[in-house]
């Protein structure tokens, strides 16, 4: 299995005056770990740690469309960024014995740039489109009759000697990943057969990931050190990996290249990465949410002027993992600092006016203001 790239997925840049001093926890991919990850991902789907039901799943479809013969169903991935939706792209390709060509959804411009890598796909070729919610309308009208019938139409000629030329494409199987599943249009999301959502990881897979990737990086990890990398790694392995090799330089240059627990703790405490797997912006996040505005609610564009960052950086990054973890409540008021932030920074949470506690909440037994009527949090996308 080769994989070509269809003028590919550039390195995140971020606009002048928005980078951060901590990229530790970004699950986004940073020019390095494009470098680094393409040796550290699995070839197979056995290879794969976590995701059970994703791969059990997967593993049904894979083997169904092997003993046909066919084209496996055009397949859609969607998750939190760095959770292994490129990975599984990948395992898909190698699984069928086929190439992958790879794109993403803002390379393609032009009805024109999508055609050239449709028929350049070979018989049940893989087609992966990174960020596939961003595709412009007009490209994505013309991806249907490619998805559906196999063919695509090709305009030639401009004004009244326009006409349009109708091709045939090879079965092929487009896999679509993507963090913003809501900003998919109905359409698009309809035509996809199989629809998977990657969740954050557990410590324990977490763990073993970042061991195999120490035997990949010929790194000696010990066990307790591996499972702290794991805890911090905010239950992405992008982030895991991430930290592994930071870990890796602060072991090599201050002690004798062992990766140990107090090796791991001394470097995490270095690049301000807390127990929780909180980093600096986080932290402000909520120091400011609880010491500026009581705790909430805020909205979020107040919150981003306050820390000095993007709102869109805000909603994408870091309010998922604080939302999941309990950190931060969404309401239609604004965002909520629970029990469990206040603790976590050092800070009383506030009297209860009634005298009741946090359902819910990690803080049990914590008191806090008695709640008006209930609503819905809001959801992540």
């Amino acid at each position: 299995m080769s994989v070509k790239t269809g003028r590919g997925p550039k390195p995140v840049t971020r606009p002048p005056g928005a980078e951060r001093k901590s990229d530790y926890s970004d699950p986004a991919p940073l020019p390095e770990d494009l470098q680094e990850e393409t040796r550290l991902r699995p070839l197979r789907l056995d290879e794969f740690i976590g995701q059970s039901v994703v791969k059990e799943q997967l593993g049904i479809f894979l083997e169904a469309a092997r003993r046909r013969g066919e084209a496996m169903d055009h397949v859609l991935l969607h998750g939190p960024p760095g959770l292994g939706k490129t990975t599984l792209a990948s395992i898909v390709a190698h699984e069928l014995g086929v190439e992958m060509t790879h794109t993403s959804g803002p390379v393609i411009e032009k009805p024109g740039d999508l055609a050239g890598l449709l028929t350049n796909l070979g018989p049940r070729g893989v087609l992966f489109v990174d960020e596939i919610h961003r595709l412009s309308p007009v490209v994505e009208e013309y991806l249907y009759p490619a998805l559906e019938d196999f063919t695509v139409d090709i305009m030639l000629d401009r004004g009244p000697s326009a006409r349009s030329l109708k091709l045939n494409l090879e079965h092929f199987t487009l896999v679509g990943a993507t963090t913003r599943s809501g900003l998919l249009s109905a359409p698009l999301r309809s035509r996809f057969g199989v629809t998977l959502r990657l969740d954050y990881y557990g410590a324990e897979d977490l763990a073993h990931i970042v061991r195999r990737s120490a035997g990949i990086l010929a790194v000696e990890v010990e066990e307790a050190a591996a499972l702290e990398i794991a805890r911090r790694a905010r239950g992405t392995p992008r982030i895991a990996n991430r930290l592994l090799r930071r870990v890796r330089d602060f072991a090599f240059i201050k002690s004798d290249g062992r990766v140990t627990l107090a090796v791991t703790r001394e470097a995490l405490t270095l690049l301000a990465v807390d127990a929780c797997g909180l980093d600096e912006m986080d932290r402000r996040l909520l120091d400011a949410l609880i010491t500026k505005y009581g705790g909430g609610p805020v909205g979020l564009n107040t919150l981003a002027v306050v820390v000095g960052e993007e709102a869109g950086t805000l909603e994408d990054v870091y309010e998922p993992f604080l939302v999941q973890e309990g950190f931060i409540r969404r309401t239609p008021r604004g965002r909520e600092a629970t029990a469990l932030a206040y603790t976590h920074l050092g800070h009383e949470p506030p009297a209860a006016r009634g005298g009741e506690t946090v359902p819910g909440s990690r803080g049990a037994g914590t008191v806090a203001e008695k709640p008006g009527p209930q609503q819905p949090e809001l959801p992540l996308s």
